[in-house]
């Protein structure tokens, strides 16, 4: 665990390993916000973010007096707080089609994801796995349609996929190249920028060495 000693305004709790965490990390670094990221072990949380999270989970958030507990809360606050660049659309419509993605991606992708890395063995894994791999593989015609995620410009739904096809290998997806062209185009892109390669911890670059 990392030890704080002189903190900025700004402190985001975070499991190392975790997509959740990982997709609010995308958002700091995309945003370029000053704050420090403390590592934290899941099974051991400081006794600080007991006081602050009233789960005593992570991630946690925590802006002055202000403790934020569910990471698309947190994504959308930062976007609203640091307005440069935004993440989400400016018309209503638009942002209200972002936020529902996002929902299902947590429903149809994330979910799976974290039982897979979670469990890591077992009939329940296997099943989530080809659930999760078909679901994927079955999206690579939306990858062909924009550059980013079902838009022209990177946006928070960005922030929630790209931390689960950074895990596909881990995940052990074992995409078929053939069929995820437009997806393995995607993630060059993606895992490129600037804001991507600074939110990942150590544990996160070494799942792709």
């Amino acid at each position: 665990m990392t030890v704080v000693t002189k903190r900025s305004s700004m402190t985001f709790f975070s499991d190392p390993s975790d997509l959740l965490s990982h997709r609010v990390r995308v958002v700091l670094h995309e945003k370029g916000v000053t704050v420090d990221v403390v590592d934290c072990d899941p099974e051991n949380v400081p006794e600080e973010v007991l006081e602050l999270n009233p789960y005593g989970k992570l991630p946690t958030l925590v802006d002055r007096d202000l403790s934020l507990f569910e990471p698309n809360v947190m994504m959308e606050y930062l976007d609203e707080r640091f307005p440069h660049p935004p993440l989400l659309p400016v018309y209503p419509v638009a942002r209200a089609n972002s936020r529902q993605m996002i929902t299902r991606i947590d429903r149809e992708w994330t979910s799976l994801a974290r039982i897979i890395a979670k469990e890591q063995t077992g009939k329940r894994v296997d099943t989530a796995r080809k659930a999760l791999r078909d679901s994927v593989i079955a999206t690579n015609s939306i990858f062909e349609e924009k550059p980013f995620f079902m838009s022209d410009d990177f946006s928070l739904v960005d922030c929630a996929v790209a931390p689960i096809l950074w895990r596909a290998d881990i995940l052990g997806l074992d995409l078929p190249a053939k069929s995820t062209v437009a997806i393995r185009d995607y993630c060059e892109r993606i895992f490129a920028r600037e804001g991507f390669q600074l939110s990942l911890s150590e544990l996160e670059q070494e799942m792709r060495n």
